[in-house]
């Protein structure tokens, strides 16, 4: 009766303008930053201060955010045997999911070999090039991955913005309250006006997500150029149509295993989806990515669990781009690779995979990582991948968003916290209040 009566109030709301919604500004943001850097290209590359401050804007907002979510969600649980179940449940799906990921990549760049016949001599490419992003990659090995994980100091990992240092961090604080038992409300509640806080802030800044997506996009273009698309185009193409496909019909058939269309639910993230096309990173779209999935009925335990895990463990746009790519360069230099090195490199592939971020070229970093792991393929073949890194990381960054999105909602349905009738329902409904709990 309640939802009913919502849905009316709702119903009779006026509709909002089209040019006042934000997924059309942000369309047309992104429009107008392609042709104004093809038109004007050095001035395309002044923008650049825009998209990279409204990303700062938005990474200066998430470890609150993530830390009062996670807080709340473990704390209030009051079932910590769930806790672990959740837990496991959520490893065990990422692990198997992006796997399947890695394992795709392979055989897609195996069977149509994109880098075969570009003859490249590795010698003849700049090896400073790679070195830069060979630098960075040194911090992704095991023993040091699994050591960033402790924060040197408690605020130290709100300062770095590390969300799996957050994460260790907000998953210890919930168990202490939660083992302070009714002492604990106080503060339980003190963390839940916090997060009303700081998600008032992510709605002002949103507020400026056009102007961030016209500034990336007008720099990528005025940068690299519309002709930069035309070069290594087979791997473009093959990685793009890969990445769709396995959205489709791998996280499709995911989808519908558990109840519900994986294209209603593109439809329904398509700010998000927007957002990360205008920005390449899936980390601007972390914190409504949180509030939507909690809208579709799963609980707030579980998506502060699952969601902020998945942008360390879940990331299948990665994987596929790191054995694509992987391979693509050791055809474009004439490297033989066998079974035993690829699969060699499959496995380099899944550790150096769970260093990654939502963060614009962090899937570069791990390909470097992975690479050095490889010797066979000459690092310095990076180079030929520089160019048009950019497109591929908005393919990369878009997939692991669905992805972790997917992720969330199979959690939740395995949980039994939304049923598919409350689910479909709630993914056909706009983001008023008419949306029907469980």
């Amino acid at each position: 009766m309640n939802a009913s009566i919502k849905e009316n109030r709702a119903s009779s709301k006026p509709s909002k303008g089209w040019h006042r919604i934000l997924y059309v500004q942000v369309l047309a943001a992104i429009v107008l930053g392609i042709a104004v850097g093809h038109a004007w290209p050095d001035f395309g590359k002044s923008l650049k201060p825009l998209g990279d401050g409204f990303i700062n804007l938005i990474k200066m907002i998430i470890s609150p955010i993530i830390f009062c979510t996670v807080v709340h969600g473990i704390a209030s649980m009051g079932d910590l045997k769930k806790l672990g179940r959740v837990g496991f449940k959520t490893l065990l799906y990422f692990e198997v999911v992006s796997t399947l990921a890695l394992i795709i990549g392979l055989v897609v760049v195996n069977v149509f070999k994109p880098g075969a016949g570009f003859n490249i001599d590795a010698a003849t490419l700049d090896p400073n090039i790679a070195k830069t992003y060979l630098d960075k990659s040194h911090a992704l090995t095991t023993t040091d991955f699994f050591l960033n994980i402790i924060p040197k100091t408690f605020f130290g990992a709100f300062v770095s913005g590390d969300l799996l240092q957050v994460l260790v961090i907000a998953v210890l604080v919930a168990f202490a309250i939660a083992a302070m038992g009714q002492h604990g409300k106080p503060l339980l509640r003190g963390i839940e006006y916090g997060s009303q806080v700081f998600f008032g802030v992510l709605k002002i800044i949103v507020k400026f997500a056009p102007i961030g997506a016209f500034g990336a996009m007008g720099f990528t273009i005025g940068s690299y150029g519309l002709e930069a698309l035309n070069n290594l185009v087979a791997l473009m193409i093959g990685f793009y149509t890969t990445a769709i496909l396995f959205v489709v019909v791998v996280l499709g058939s995911i989808a519908w295993f558990s109840g519900f269309s994986i294209f209603r639910f593109i439809a329904y993230i398509k700010e998000e989806i927007l957002l990360v096309i205008g920005t390449s990173s899936s980390e601007t779209a972390l914190p409504g990515m949180i509030k939507k999935m909690e809208r579709l009925g799963c609980s707030e335990s579980t998506v502060g669990l699952v969601v902020p895990t998945g942008y360390s463990f879940n990331l299948d746009g990665t994987n596929i781009y790191m054995t694509m790519a992987a391979v693509f360069l050791a055809q474009a230099t004439n490297t033989p690779l066998d079974l035993k090195q690829q699969i060699t490199l499959l496995i380099v592939a899944m550790i150096t995979s769970k260093g990654a971020s939502g963060v614009t070229g962090a899937g570069f970093v791990t390909l470097a990582a992975t690479l050095s792991a490889v010797p066979s393929v000459p690092i310095a073949s990076l180079a030929l991948l520089v160019g048009i890194d950019r497109f591929m990381s908005e393919c990369r960054a878009l997939t692991n968003l669905v992805g972790n999105g997917v992720a969330t909602v199979v959690i939740s349905r395995w949980e039994n916290e939304v049923t598919p009738d409350i689910l479909n329902k709630n993914l056909r409904l706009t983001l008023g209040n008419s949306v029907v709990k469980p």
